[in-house]
């Protein structure tokens, strides 16, 4: 680990500390978790799901490992850095809203992960806007400490992910899921993309589901007989609640982005859509995907001065104006001294048509240069 610099500690959960650090030899800032179980040979170290799940996961959209390294039986997991996650970002911008098609771009990218992650097979677990990383306009799924292989035997862990983005059969105690959850995640995800609240902030798993009934409706024998099983299970009844009210939640998403969550939000999870089908959904396939997500900075143009007159874009018919007048002057200058030298009407007359023809030539000429002068302005 001599060959890092550590500069500040990002986070410290239940089984590692991650921290910024500097490679010495190129300047380059990574991220290094430091898991706090030993470790006392490499098997044990690639046995770890985080690594088998990132040592066989290669995309664009999912954090890169660069290295592991151990050190006195500590196990170090170096990956590239990004700048801030999405909880971060949403909690910098305030009260200032990403666009549809910011959050479209977002979705995307993630779904694009996700989609490899259950192609190659493992789900993730934790999907949270904490664990989905930004750096520029790049989106990247991270944290796969709680990352199982798809096609492992349940019984699986009953409590896992962050409550408000627990899938219901998670919140059921279930221990027989699997991919679906991370579905359910990227639909309560994606609501609070548009409204910067969480869609389900339950402070148990009981306020929990009677939050997804008030905003869902309730379950019923038909939509979801598992789930009532397992509500009887352990001694909880759904609550009668219509639902249909992820509109007046989410009241900026549109018809189509409205139809995409409640998909990914279904009770049942074998009715929920593949990430892969969620891509072939029209929020997406309607519209031209912009890799872009930051808002682009205002580019202040340096005030420009013709003729007294200064040219920010906006002011070209002004000076437009002001050359022409300032031309027609000069024109109106040179005929009166034509008059007095000449003293003839008819070549009074013939000075004027020449006049004319110049001015109409000139003025063209300069109107030409303008539009020009605009152009390369506006350009």
């Amino acid at each position: 680990m001599d060959k890092y610099q550590e500069l500040e500690v990002l986070g410290d959960g239940s089984f590692g500390t991650v921290t910024k650090a500097k490679e010495i030899e190129t300047g380059e800032t990574v991220a290094i978790k430091r898991f706090k179980k030993k470790y006392t040979s490499w098997d044990e170290c690639k046995s770890l799901r985080e690594v088998k799940s990132l040592v066989n996961l290669k995309h664009e959209n999912i954090v890169k490992v660069k290295e592991m390294i151990r050190v006195d039986d500590i196990l170090y997991l170096v990956f590239e850095y990004l700048e801030k996650n999405l909880y971060d970002m949403i909690k910098n911008r305030g009260s200032k809203k990403l666009s549809e098609a910011q959050i479209r771009t977002i979705m995307f990218q993630i779904l694009k992960g996700i989609e490899h992650m259950h192609k190659y097979g493992f789900f993730h677990r934790d999907l949270k806007p904490e664990n989905l990383l930004i750096s520029g306009d790049k989106v990247k799924i991270a944290d796969f400490g709680l990352a199982r292989e798809i096609r492992s035997v349940p019984p699986y862990t009953e409590y896992v992910a962050t409550r408000w983005y627990r899938a219901p059969e998670c919140a059921l105690k279930s221990t027989n899921y699997n991919s679906p959850v991370d579905i359910w995640a990227m639909g309560a995800i994606m609501a609070e993309l548009y409204t910067f609240k969480p869609l389900f902030p339950g402070t148990n798993e009981k306020d929990l589901l009677l939050k997804m009934c008030s905003i869902l409706g309730s379950p019923n024998n038909s939509s979801w007989p598992d789930g009532l099983q397992l509500a009887k299970k352990i001694n909880f009844s759904f609550p009668n609640f219509p639902g249909g009210n992820l509109a007046t939640v989410v009241p900026d998403a549109s018809s189509e982005a409205l139809n995409i969550m409640n998909s990914m939000l279904c009770w049942d999870p074998n009715k929920r859509p593949t990430a892969t089908q969620l891509l072939q959904h029209p929020y997406f396939q309607n519209y031209q995907i912009n890799l872009r997500i930051t808002t682009p900075k205002k580019t202040t143009v340096k005030p420009v001065t013709i003729n007294g007159v200064k040219d920010q874009r906006r002011n070209s018919k002004v000076l437009m104006e002001s050359t022409l007048k300032n031309f027609a002057g000069r024109v109106d200058d040179k005929k009166s001294s034509r008059k007095e030298m000449i003293g003839v009407k008819k070549k009074e007359s013939s000075d004027n048509d020449i006049l004319n023809i110049i001015s109409n030539y000139t003025i063209k000429f300069i109107i030409n240069r303008l539009n020009l002068f605009t152009y390369r302005h506006k350009s």
